[in-house]
Order: structure tokens, then C-alpha cells, then sequence
């Protein structure tokens, strides 16, 4: 029975970085950035919850809405002020910004929140689930069970909305060629903005997740998540929807049978093991796409 609650931690792990990882392969996939800077937004996504609950006494679903927009709105804040301008710049240099946006957002954090860790009150009221099996019962949080509804359902959502929606429909001709996007009346500063603020939205959901399946948050509680989760949508193929989550749950269960079972000092160590071993074999990841150069 501990193998089968090993497994649940770890789908549920995976499910949260399923869903940070749709964020940075939409964004990858649409806008061709690396927005490291994703991380933070989980972590300022938690800050909102934590004070809106703690200091302002709201209701947690409020808490959490409020949470989502407030992230979303900074995604669209940093894409306009830092990616932006830099649309035909060098790769290396909206790398170097983004992990200079990322710094920002921390020592932000720092200043307002300070670096000591604060006890994150779980947003989520669902009740747990208990499995009676013979003479052993199986325990599955009501954290856990959120966790993994939502990945699914985001999930679903996003693939529906991508292949149904104009919005979508557009979002897939941006990342195919923005040029010949625009020149089919499409606009490409629209959605690329859109595509931050949707992936910062679903950033803010994952941190109160995360946060409040392990309750401690501070200003970096986004950065290891955040490389774990794009090492998750490198693993499944960046910029492929179903890759993020297969991605995603593919780390998170050998993140947790790692710590169960070899060494939860070494559990990082074998995941990104992992990913080598998988990229050695398959470059572009289980769902990516070989993609021929123009010469």
C-alpha cells in the first residue's frame, strides 16, 4: 500500500508541474521565449492568497480568482516591458532577460515579504478521500485530489481551446509564422500578450497548489519548481500541450519514488538524470516534433 500512496504523491506532484509546465511551453511554443521569470509568478500567485486569506480575511475561491488575475496581469506586464522590445533580438539576450526579470521578482519579494518562510494556510477545503483495501485504507488528500481534477481539466481545456477557439486557431498561426500571421490580419502583439497572461494564470494556480500541499512559502519558492517544471516540458516536448502534462507527471512520479525508495537527497539528481538519458535518446522530447531547417 506505501508503493500505491508513493504513486499518488507523485501524480499529484507531477499534475502541478504539468500545469507550470503549460505555461512554459505555450509560451516557447507561441512567442519562441524562454520565460524564466515563470517561476516567480508561482510565487507571487501564493503571496496573493496568503495575504488575501491571512490579512484580509477572504473567502479562499475568492482568495484564488484574485490570484489568477493579478498574475495575469503581470504576465502581460512583463511581456510588455521586458520581451517585448525584444521580439527580433538574440536569443541569448531574452534569456539573460528573463533570468534578470526573474531576480527582479525575488529581490521584490525579499523587500515586501522578507526572507523569512511564512506557514501557508491550505486554500483547499476538500475533504480527503479514504480507501478501506483488506485491513490497510489508503489516504488521498483533498489537495492531492484538486491537484490532479485541475491538471486534467486545464488540460482538456487548453487542447480544446487551442483547436475550437479563433483565439487558439490564431495562437497556432503566430507560432507557426508571425509574419504570415500578421499578414492574414492576425495580431501578433494580442497573442503573444495573451499567451503570457494565460500561462501566468495558470502559474498563480499552481502555486497555491503547491503551496498548499507543502506549506511553506518564501520568495524563492518558485525557483526550484519552475526549473523542475520546464525540465518537464523539455522532457515531454516544449511546445506540445499533451507533453507538458505527460511531462509533468512522468517527473513528479520519479521525483517521489526516488525519495521513497533511493534517496530523497538524490531525487533532483535522478530527475534531471532522467531527462538526459531521455534526450540523449529522443532530442526533442516524447511528443516533440523534428523540425527541418530553411536553408
Amino acid at each position: 500500500m506505501s508503493f500505491v500512496s508513493f504513486l499518488i504523491a507523485g501524480i499529484s506532484l507531477g499534475s502541478i508541474y504539468a500545469i507550470i509546465a503549460l505555461g512554459y511551453s505555450m509560451v516557447y511554443g507561441i512567442a519562441k521565449m524562454l520565460n524564466f521569470a515563470h517561476g516567480d509568478v508561482i510565487m507571487v500567485g501564493a503571496y496573493v492568497v496568503f495575504y488575501a486569506m491571512g490579512q484580509f480575511g477572504l473567502n479562499p475561491y475568492l482568495s484564488i480568482i484574485i490570484s489568477v488575475a493579478v498574475c495575469t496581469l503581470l504576465g502581460m506586464l512583463i511581456e510588455r516591458v521586458a520581451y517585448k522590445p525584444l521580439r527580433k533580438a538574440a536569443s541569448l539576450a531574452v534569456l539573460i532577460t528573463a533570468i534578470g526579470v526573474s531576480y527582479l521578482l525575488e529581490n521584490l519579494a525579499l523587500l515586501f515579504f522578507s526572507a523569512n518562510p511564512k506557514s501557508f494556510k491550505s486554500a483547499i477545503t476538500v475533504s480527503p478521500l479514504v480507501i478501506d483495501v483488506g485491513e490497510d485504507s489508503l489516504t488521498i488528500s483533498g489537495t492531492t485530489i484538486v491537484a490532479i481534477i485541475a491538471s486534467v481539466v486545464i488540460i482538456i481545456g487548453m487542447s480544446l481551446f487551442i483547436k475550437k477557439t479563433k483565439s487558439g486557431q490564431a495562437m497556432l498561426a503566430v507560432s507557426e509564422d508571425k509574419d504570415a500571421a500578421a499578414l492574414m490580419g492576425i495580431n501578433v502583439n494580442a497573442t503573444i500578450a495573451m499567451t503570457f497572461a494565460i500561462g501566468s494564470g495558470l502559474a498563480a494556480i499552481a502555486g497555491v497548489l503547491l503551496c498548499s500541499q507543502y506549506p511553506v512559502l518564501s520568495p524563492y519558492t518558485g525557483m526550484l519548481p519552475g526549473i523542475k517544471a520546464f525540465t518537464a516540458a523539455v522532457f515531454g516536448g516544449i511546445g506540445s500541450i499533451p507533453g507538458a502534462f505527460v511531462g509533468g507527471l512522468i517527473l513528479g512520479i520519479v521525483e517521489s519514488l526516488s525519495s521513497a525508495y533511493i534517496s530523497s537527497e538524490l531525487a533532483n539528481a535522478i530527475v534531471f538524470a532522467v531527462l538526459i538519458v531521455v534526450l540523449l535518446i529522443k532530442p526533442t522530447g516524447i511528443f516533440g516534433k523534428k523540425i527541418s531547417e530553411k536553408v
